[in-house]
This record gives C-alpha cells, structure tokens and sequence, in this order.
C-alpha cells in the first residue's frame, strides 16, 4: 500500500494545483504563491519556477502542447513549459477554476464563478464558443474516456453532462446537499464519481446517470477523485486534511494516509492529487504549502 515517500518543500503559500507532463518525468504545481513550479519525477526534486503568473492558480493542465493556468483573475496562461513563454486567454469575468482538454477536437474548455464554460480553440487558443452551465460557480470538470460527454459539477449542488459534439445537455444529476468539487469518469467509462462539500462521494452509472451509490467518504469536502491508470482503486482527497484509497470494485475503504492514521500527510487540507503516469507513485498538495509524493510499499 502507500507511503510518504518524500515532502518537497517551496511554495510559500497554500497550494491549489497541480499538472502532470503526460510525456516527461515532471509534473507542476501552483497556488496563491503566484508562480508555476516544475518538479522532477525522477527524484522528486524541484526543478525551477517555470513561469510567474499575475495572480493565484487555482487549476492547471496540460494538453496540446502546452500548460494550462487557470487564474483568480479571470485569466488562462498558455505555457510552452520548454520555453517558458506564455499566451493570455480571458474570457470569464471572474476566477477560473476547471479546465478539460478533448483531444479529438482540439478544444480546451474552461469553467468559471460566474458560472459560464468557454470553448477554446487549444491551436489558435482562439474563444470558439460560450455558454452557461448555472447561475453560479462552475467549479469542476471530467471527460468520459471516449471524449463524448463531460461532467461539469456547479456550486448549486448540480452535475450537469454535455454532450462535446455540440454541448448540448444530457442530463442534470441532483442528490449532492452542497457544491460540487470533484469529478472523474471510471477508466472504463461505465460510470462517474462526484464529490462534493458534502462530504460525500456519489456514483452515478454512465448513460442513465442513475445514483447507484453513495460514501460517507470523508469529514468535509472532497476536494480530488483520481482513479490508478492500472490497478482497480483510486484516490480521494479532502478537506479534513486526509487522502483515502478505496477499492473501485466494490468501494472498501483501503488505506487512510493522514498525520493521524498513518503518522505521514499533511496538516491542512489536501486540495489536489494526482498519479504518475508509471502509476507507482501519488502526488498530493494542500493549503501547508507543500507537495508530497506517496510510493506503493
């Protein structure tokens, strides 16, 4: 099972974001700090501060290329991480919280407080379109594996599903009792995970987007859903300043990594998580301003 395999200093600020190179052995992270940092996943070590940014990140991702920041401001860097130049997109009137690559199309979406989704055209990085996805804050997104609907989770408690074709929408999916902060489709596709202040995570099978289940996950909210790229189990994190892992078969609870249970974490709320690509190991950040990487036993 997992443990801290090592705590990487730096940020002198909480931590909201991080990003993995899909191709690379590097992953990224930022915050209310103001700048991007690139870590190195061959020994965990930070490499440099990539680029500043004008204000706080609240979400990164990387597609097409480029490195995605998603900023308090309202606006979106564009990073060529190799170089370090940048692009500005600005096409929400406040803080930026979600974005979503689809590959097949070429497009990079991008949620908002003000509630609205801005299609972009990650080429030109050019605004293709925009609509509203509720009166208030968008926070979340998740893409099916096979790029035909994404998931948007929303402040008013709603999971709304569009189709990516032509963002349309499928479906409203209420039973949350607080605003959405996590998504992610299962890797076969045959359902979704939400989480949410609550402090629940719910299962919704894809299609019907029928609730099918529902955990008392954590204390507070579930800020992160990642799923192994390999083995059948993924991550949670939250708020109450702890990470589980929980079987994706049957949802037993596997592993509990906190000060707490396992004398290793962090001491304020986990706000991120992701796996390496070699899914060996776990990367966690949170508001005590560090980045922890977690290694299988």
């Amino acid at each position: 099972m997992l443990s801290l395999n090592k705590t990487l200093p730096g940020h002198q600020n909480p931590v909201y974001a991080l990003a993995v190179h899909p191709e690379q052995p590097k992953f990224y992270t930022a915050g209310n700090d103001k700048g991007v940092v690139e870590w190195s996943a061959v020994d965990f070590s930070f490499t440099k501060v990539l680029t500043p940014v004008s204000s706080s990140v609240y979400a990164l991702h990387f597609f097409a290329g480029k490195l995605f920041a998603a900023q308090k401001s309202g606006l979106i860097e564009a990073i060529d991480p190799e170089t370090g130049g940048r692009s500005r997109m600005d096409a929400h009137g406040g803080a930026v919280f979600g974005l979503q690559g689809i590959a097949g199309k070429q497009e990079l979406l991008s949620s908002g407080e003000n509630g609205q989704l801005t299609v972009w055209d990650a080429r030109s990085l050019e605004k293709v379109y925009q609509f509203s996805a509720g009166s208030d804050t968008a926070r979340c997104m998740a893409l099916s594996p096979n790029g035909a609907e994404i998931a948007v989770g929303c402040k008013d408690h709603i999971i709304r599903v569009y189709d990516t074709s032509d963002y349309s929408l499928l479906a409203e999916l209420s039973g949350h009792k607080g605003a959405i902060t996590s998504l992610a489709f299962s890797p076969d596709g045959s359902y979704l995970l939400s989480g949410s202040r609550d402090a629940q995570v719910k299962k919704w099978a894809a299609g019907s987007f029928v609730e099918s289940a529902s955990l008392a996950a954590h204390l507070f909210a579930v800020y992160g859903i990642v799923f192994h790229p390999d083995r059948a189990c993924f991550a949670t994190c939250s708020q109450d300043k702890s990470i589980k892992i929980w079987n994706s078969e049957d949802f037993r609870l596997l592993r509990i990594l906190s000060l707490e249970k396992s004398k290793s974490g962090h001491s304020h709320s986990v706000n991120k998580i992701a796996w390496l690509p070699d899914g060996a190991h776990l990367v966690s950040t949170g508001d005590d301003r560090l980045v922890q990487v977690w290694s299988w036993d």
